[in-house]
């Protein structure tokens, strides 16, 4: 009976609890506060939005050992001066009258290791006309290189070295090349030592800029240094995506403004020099300069005039033979208007040797259709400089 009485007793201070308080906050609402709720949403990237690594050094890691320093060397000869030899001259000399006299030029560049086998890849320019190439791995070891071949239409060339245990560059793919794509320069700017650069890809299929024959170059803003030609541009992967090759600069030093040759221009003809020695691209053996609306003008041609102003024909050539002529302007090949002459030059040297391509030609207001089978562009060899 007791614990049934002390149940009632609590029942009915709790009734009266319950009751008070309903009372108060009936009088005084204020009294008790909404708190907002508080939800903690994850930050999630944007659909098409890629979320940059903190570091690249995944990315250098897997691509550093594969970058070179190129030395080379050559002898230039030194004319004596032209006053040298003269009879009057000789007395104030207190010499005989000097010889021709020999002096040692050196010259740094970059290149890449390929295959384990040891073929590198490297810009033309930067191995031109030497007597002696020397290789310098990363860790240090260096060892003397052979020219495999050359190709100064694209600026580039292929060497070979000898040594145990190197790590190739992984080729990256010219479809995944966009602007805006962060990149690295890997090379040996002013022979300091293996140096990375980063940037972005500021513009591709860039050409006229006379730095070769055949260009489709990749702009960036990587610093790009004398020294780094022949280095490699990579993607944050780590993958080869261009050969680093030029700068605009008005002093010398970097201005924001490089160009890159790109990887599947690059990997064409390493595979090229490698199978045959040389690039076996189409050729039909004409010179030609994009119609400007200023040579339209001082040509007295139609303000809508297009194309190529062909501008030199080689002897027995496709387009000698086809019947090309200077002065004739290449409207269209196979049918596709042409805008530039680096357009003409591409579509030609993509052209397997022994196609026959149909030119749309204009000559003294006259359209021509002539039909050109393409031949092998002629080997380039190597001249050293050396007597």
């Amino acid at each position: 009976m007791r614990i049934q009485h002390r149940l009632i007793a609590l029942a009915k201070i709790i009734t009266g609890g319950l009751a008070l308080a309903f009372i108060v906050v009936l009088i005084w609402p204020q009294i008790i506060k909404t708190r907002p709720r508080v939800v903690i949403r994850e930050a999630r990237p944007e659909r098409g939005r890629a979320k940059g690594p903190i570091s690249y050094a995944y990315a250098v890691k897997r691509a550093a050992n594969a970058v070179v320093n190129i030395n080379t060397a050559k002898v230039v000869l030194l004319r004596p001066q032209p006053f040298s030899r003269q009879p009057f001259f000789e007395p104030f000399s207190g010499r005989e009258p000097s010889a021709t006299k020999k002096r040692l030029e050196t010259s740094l560049g970059s290149g890449v290791i390929i295959t384990k086998s040891g073929f590198i890849l490297t810009n033309y320019h930067v191995i031109k006309g030497a007597d002696a190439i020397r290789v310098f791995l990363k860790d240090g070891r260096g060892t003397t290189a052979k020219v495999v071949g050359v190709d100064p239409s694209t600026d580039l060339a292929v060497l070979k070295i000898h040594l145990p245990h190197l790590t190739p560059i992984t080729w990256g793919h010219a479809r995944d090349i966009q602007v805006g794509d962060v990149v690295l320069a890997i090379g040996d700017p002013f022979g300091i030592g293996q140096t990375v650069t980063m940037g972005i890809v500021s513009a591709t299929g860039r050409d006229e800029l006379g730095l070769s024959s055949i260009e489709n170059f990749i702009q960036t803003d990587a610093a790009i240094n004398p020294g780094n030609s022949g280095g490699a541009l990579v993607n944050t992967d780590g993958n080869l995506v261009g050969i680093n090759t030029a700068i605009y600069t008005h002093s010398g030093g970097f201005q924001g403004i490089g160009f890159a040759i790109p990887v599947n221009l690059a990997r064409h003809v390493f595979n090229q020099i490698v199978k045959y020695g040389h690039v076996i691209e189409g050729w039909i053996g004409v010179a030609g300069q994009t119609l400007t609306p200023s040579l339209t003008q001082t040509l007295k041609l139609p303000k809508s005039t297009r194309g190529v102003l062909v501008v030199g024909v080689y002897q027995k050539s496709p387009a000698a033979a086809a019947g090309l002529k200077p002065g004739d302007i290449i409207a269209a090949i196979n049918g596709r208007p042409l805008l530039n002459a680096n357009t003409a030059l591409l579509t030609i040297a993509d052209t397997e040797p022994g196609v026959t391509l149909t030119l749309g030609v204009v000559r003294h207001g006259r359209r021509l259709t002539l039909p050109v089978r393409v031949a092998a562009r002629p080997p380039m060899k190597l001249v050293s400089t050396h007597p």
